[in-house]
């Protein structure tokens, strides 16, 4: 890892945080804040990935109940039983797939293009890159202030 750079490797320590830090910190929640409010409450309520990891779990329970069903109507011979336990497992697959990256914590691959910082082309700024020019105006911020 370079001295300026963005590693990947993150080191967890018990440190507690001087005067300044602490200012710093309540400064860069004020921003997010204001900058984004419906964010900010839906980070300060709770772990998301737990209730995904929950959601998850359950969609998988889904799946093996839905199958159970599925298997039960082929042995009643019976169509409705089947589609019904078919249904059942097929929801809990979709309920799956949309927490499976919140839940694990998988981090999209950044584009081309905004690897260097430049803005990227096609879509604008819509959907996750919209939150792209926050962290860079705090990442700004704390530079500019750690260097005065």
């Amino acid at each position: 890892m370079s001295p300026g750079g963005q590693g990947s490797a993150h080191l967890e320590v018990d440190v507690p945080l001087s005067e300044h830090e602490q200012r710093l910190l309540e400064q860069i929640e004020r921003a997010l804040v204001d900058d984004d409010p419906k964010f900010a409450s839906s980070v300060r309520t709770g772990d998301r990935r737990l209730r995904a990891r929950r959601k998850l779990q359950f969609g998988a329970l889904l799946v093996v109940a839905g199958m159970a069903v599925l298997v039960g109507g082929a042995v009643a011979q019976n169509f409705y039983i089947g589609a019904l336990g078919f249904l059942v497992a097929f929801g809990g697959v979709v309920l799956g797939v949309l927490n499976y990256k919140t839940a694990t914590g998988a981090v999209e691959a950044p584009s081309s293009g905004s690897a260097r910082g430049s803005a990227p082309t096609g879509r604008g700024g819509r959907g996750r890159g919209s939150r792209q020019p926050l962290k860079s105006r705090l990442e700004e911020r704390f530079r500019r202030r750690y260097d005065q």
